[in-house]
């Protein structure tokens, strides 16, 4: 899975350049390490598992390197649509079947089920083009943040959170549950709300991530592989977010994913991501997300729907 165009060496160095080469992301080592069993069929492995269900984002990310490998090496993907059926099992694999529905001379379709306990749990179609460059190109501008070398970290902030002792007695449960979360991305959020002041919130978040490690910029293929992981993470929570001083979730699940890539980047480098939710009702919440470069190229575009059933916040949260 080689790239046909290398992302500029300069973009989205973020804290003074890569990551230590010899720590290789977790991510392309383990998570998106398919285990081949038979042509165009893979086995995935788990590595961080947020609840009692597979994360989203490892199944998207795991479709497409299956997906990724069905293909020659000349031609990249550029778009992805994704319905999540069924609730992952996190006790079991995942077997990945992938279908060459069509290879043309511009465009490729491959079609991905991803199957548990003899069931289909995910379904996936991946488009792929020969590159093809066109004077035709605009974008939208990258909004102005302050860069990540000047921002806070999550681990951080969550040891801020649980030395504010009016927050560690009405929230340890949840702080403590978090901090202990092995995520194999790295996240700084953009002026983060205190804990303290949930009140009404625009459905607009936005945060530099990049993954963890080192993956070196050879092989465009992984990068959007690792960026559909990278895609999934709070993403849906977006919504919730004007709603969240008067009602809390019991149950968030995606029902569907896309995404397209636009240009060349690097996963292991800062991106801004920028998320907003333009509606929200029916026990749905829709979502749209854009992961810029932190030269200001616009990477990848992402939109998802999920389910999203809440009940009334009380005074004093139990957690």
């Amino acid at each position: 899975m080689s790239s046909p165009q290398a992302p500029e060496d300069g973009q989205g160095c973020g804290d003074g350049g890569d990551p230590p080469r010899d720590l290789r992301s977790v991510l392309v080592t383990t998570v998106l390490n398919l285990e081949p069993l038979d042509e165009d069929l893979f086995r995935g492995r788990h590595y961080w598992v947020p609840a009692k269900r597979l994360f989203g984002g490892q199944i998207v990310g795991q479709a497409l390197v299956a997906a990724a490998k069905s293909v020659s090496e000349d031609v990249h993907v550029h778009s992805l649509h994704c319905y999540f059926v069924r609730a992952g099992d996190p006790n079991v694999p995942v077997l990945y079947q992938v279908e060459r529905t069509r290879t043309g001379s511009s465009f490729s379709v491959r079609s991905v089920k991803a199957v548990q306990h003899g069931k289909p749990i995910f379904i996936c179609q991946a488009s792929f083009q020969q590159a093809q460059p066109s004077p035709m190109q605009h974008q939208f501008s990258m909004p102005t943040v302050p860069p990540p070398e000047e921002l806070l970290d999550c681990e951080t902030l969550i040891d801020q959170y649980l030395r504010d002792p009016n927050l560690q007695k009405r929230y340890p449960v949840a702080l403590n549950r978090i901090a202990a979360q092995e995520v194999p991305i790295e996240i700084k959020p953009i002026n983060p709300s205190p804990l303290s002041q949930l009140q009404r919130m625009e459905p607009k978040q936005m945060f530099w991530v990049r993954a963890r490690g080192y993956i070196g910029e050879g092989d465009m293929k992984m990068h959007c592989c690792v960026a559909a992981y990278i895609s999934d993470y709070a993403f849906l929570g977006t919504a919730v977010l004007p709603h969240q001083w008067q009602h809390k979730v019991h149950f968030m699940v995606s029902l569907d994913h896309s995404m397209w890539f636009h240009t060349p980047f690097r996963a292991d480098h800062w991106m801004l991501y920028e998320c907003e939710s333009p509606w929200a009702g029916g026990s749905r919440g829709l979502v749209h997300g854009r992961l810029w470069r932190q030269d200001g190229v616009l990477a990848v575009t992402c939109a998802q729907e999920g389910v999203i059933r809440v009940k009334p916040q009380v005074s004093e949260s139990k957690l």
